[in-house]
């Protein structure tokens, strides 16, 4: 597609024309030539030999990508990159050898062969941090918001002259511009005039869809002219000169604090989506001979002139770029036992992003004070966060409502008013963006606490969540996510609905590296809450909503330094005839039950489900010889069966009756409350179903 002549649009902060670009055109040639030679020999030799499995070419991508990436050399720069973006990776630091061991899935890739070969990420080494890409289209976005607003709070809150001028860019095709990431990165970057570019290279599809079915008329561009706070700017991406005044330009815009930019480059796919694609099935001979004139290398050829010794530097590539192939190719395939390593922090190895913090240190051998006044859940919650941000000058808050409202449910109530805006602050009403910028803060080095209302609340934030579970692992163990959700489940004392009373923990149990608490008390959710905010890996920490204020759920406040290890059940009362096992509000709810019933049952509150105390439920199991394991989420898929079946296969011979369960049927919670209470279990069908157990 022909390039439509350049326009400017500026809608935020105007600032000083940047100077023209000081560009070594060598390097630039070399660079691409490098990525061209990368690509054209996997698309000849490596694809139809079956080393690479998933090939994706960069060319006619090129130039923009390279010129962008010899802009981010402050030292806290970060981006966000896609399946398209070697060209970029290279200019950040990516050698070609670990470019090939990436697509022939080997050691000494950034993935150690884990993740599809472009799907990178890349510790700081030329100045820019390139934050873990997701296989998920438009998931890029939302984490540089959070870098970028990251950068300021470093800058503004911490006084930190290191950060002064880092910026985050997003890379993404013109399709990504459909996805919710990319309207919730837009919504807040401009709202809170964050250091973020938004780099669109526009060649016109995604995959085989035409770009005016990604937005209306298919330019964002000029879709986006009434949004505020954005400076727009469009322009080449394959004519030398005015590619690099229009990157240098725009980086200069964001660099300076001005605020957000966007900046839409034109560009050719000259290949296919993926390796075998044939174009011609929806582009025509005329569109792509247009294309291939449009090509980058030939543009930048030229504008080297015909003195320069292209053929020499050719060749120069072409004998690197085998020797790289060559040492990739020795690279060894990843060991048989390395699969399973890096899903959670251990204490032999730490992530190199974020880099060693000076979090609190955490001690679990702190006894809980038990004198005192009890106090509810929530005020145990609120009085833990207090602490934190007193003794962690890293820690933010954020979520919808949690600002001068003190959230829904009032558990972040005065924090705003005692830290400020900067600390405890309101965000759109965005789940995708609310988590995927607590990630890109995580990895900048802070330590994010953001709330979503309800749990049924965070599904549209699904992709983020499970994409910030497999950082560590898609990485082998170079980056990090420590990060904690606070999310309300359950019903309420007042009434249920399908919409608020949601418990569906078991779902986040199969979120792999997430590590997933809920508490049935205030001194628990004390102890565990600290325990997350001073740890390494991401945490799902579920507070009940019946338990908030209720009198069955308060303690004293154990102390400023409680803490409690994950994976650790507590034993709330001992027995020698039947193991209930159980967690959060039900736990309650099985201590009455079991009353009638003194010395027979022994009562476990996991406290975490993932990881759970299976050696205590084992142990407990084989001296009761029976076991009963209730929960409120629902019966099919609810972790009650996991626990079941490892009861089975690890205790069966000590089995004097049925693993048994009860729990909320497959059925929503309703808003009508006699109805709502036939369906979760009650005190009277506990105690009438462990009287059938002990008398089997």
């Amino acid at each position: 597609m022909p390039t439509k002549k350049t326009t400017k649009t500026t809608k935020a902060k105007t600032t000083k024309k940047a100077a023209a670009p000081s560009v070594d055109w060598e390097q630039v040639a070399r660079l691409l030539l490098t990525s061209r030679t990368i690509d054209e020999i996997e698309e000849q030799e490596l694809a139809p030999a079956g080393k690479v499995t998933y090939q994706f070419s960069s060319k006619g991508h090129e130039l923009s990508q390279i010129l962008l990436g010899l802009q981010l050399t402050q030292g806290h720069d970060a981006a966000t990159v896609y399946y398209r973006s070697r060209p970029f990776m290279l200019v950040a630091g990516l050698t070609p050898q670990e470019a090939f061991a990436a697509d022939m899935a080997r050691t000494g890739s950034p993935s150690e062969g884990r993740d599809v070969g472009v799907v990178y990420s890349l510790p700081p080494r030329h100045g820019v941090t390139v934050l873990p890409s997701s296989g998920d289209v438009g998931a890029q976005y939302t984490p540089a918001a959070g870098w970028a607003q990251a950068a300021t709070y470093y800058q503004g809150e911490l006084k930190d002259k290191d950060w002064k001028g880092a910026i985050a860019v997003a890379l993404g095709g013109d399709g990504s511009v459909a996805t919710n990431g990319f309207w919730a990165a837009l919504t807040i970057a401009t709202t809170l005039e964050l250091p973020m570019l938004f780099f669109i290279e526009d060649n016109g599809y995604g995959i085989s869809v035409p770009k005016h079915f990604q937005t209306p008329g298919g330019d964002i561009a000029a879709n986006l002219k009434s949004f505020k706070n954005l400076r727009i700017t469009t322009g080449s991406g394959t004519e030398p000169k005015e590619t690099a005044e229009r990157i240098a330009d725009a980086v200069s815009y964001v660099r300076s604090g001005a605020g957000t930019a966007l900046l839409k480059l034109s560009v050719p796919r000259l290949t296919g989506h993926t390796f075998g694609e044939d174009q011609t099935a929806y582009k025509s001979a005329k569109q792509l001979k247009e294309e291939q004139s449009r090509d980058p290398l030939l543009a930048v050829r030229k504008h080297l002139g015909a003195k320069f010794d292209w053929d020499g530097l050719k060749a120069d590539v072409e004998k690197d770029v085998r020797a790289q192939l060559a040492a990739a190719e020795q690279n060894p395939e990843p060991a048989s036992y390395t699969g399973t390593l890096h899903l959670f922090a251990s204490g032999e190895h730490r992530a190199q992003v974020p880099p060693a913090l000076n979090k609190p240190a955490v001690n679990f051998d702190n006894a809980a004070a038990e004198d005192g006044a009890r106090i509810n859940m929530s005020e145990a919650i609120r009085r833990t966060m207090e602490v934190e941000l007193e003794q962690n000058p890293r820690l933010l808050i954020f979520g919808e409502d949690v600002g001068p409202r003190g959230g829904v449910h009032r558990v972040t109530l005065d924090l705003q008013k005692k830290y400020g805006a900067a600390r405890v602050f309101d965000t759109s009403l965005s789940e995708e963006g609310i988590i995927g910028r607590a990630a890109g803060m995580a990895m900048a080095g802070l330590t994010a606490l953001p709330e979503i209302q309800f749990r049924k609340y965070a599904d549209p934030a699904t992709e983020q969540i499970n994409d910030t579970g497999w950082v560590r692992w898609r990485t082998h163990g170079k980056f990090a996510v420590p990060m904690v959700i606070r999310i309300p489940v359950g019903y309420s004392k007042k009434t249920g609905d399908p919409w608020h009373s949601v418990s569906g923990e078991a779902i986040y149990t199969h979120s792999l590296g997430w590590r997933v608490a809920m508490p049935s008390n205030a001194a628990d959710a004390v102890g565990l809450l600290r325990a997350a905010l001073r740890g390494q890996d991401p945490t799902i920490f579920l507070e009940h909503r019946a338990l908030y204020d209720s009198p069955i759920s308060r303690r004293p406040y154990p102390g400023d330094e409680y803490a409690l290890p994950f994976g650790k059940a507590a034993v709330l009362q001992a027995g020698n005839k039947l193991t209930v096992v159980t967690w959060g509000e039900m736990v309650h709810r099985c201590l009455e039950a079991a009353e009638p019933f003194a010395g027979q049952v022994e009562l476990l509150d996991l406290r975490t489900v993932s990881p759970w105390d299976k050696e205590a439920v084992l142990a407990s199991v084989r001296k009761t010889g029976r076991v009963l394991i209730t929960h409120e989420d629902t019966h099919t898929g609810g972790f009650g069966g996991e626990i079941a079946a490892t009861v089975a296969e690890e205790a069966f011979a000590y089995l004097d009756a049925p693993v048994a369960r009860m729990t909320t049927p497959d059925a929503l919670i309703p808003y009508n409350i006699a109805l709502m209470n036939t369906l979760i279990p009650s005190v009277e069908a506990l105690r009438t179903r462990i009287e059938e157990l002990l008398t089997w």
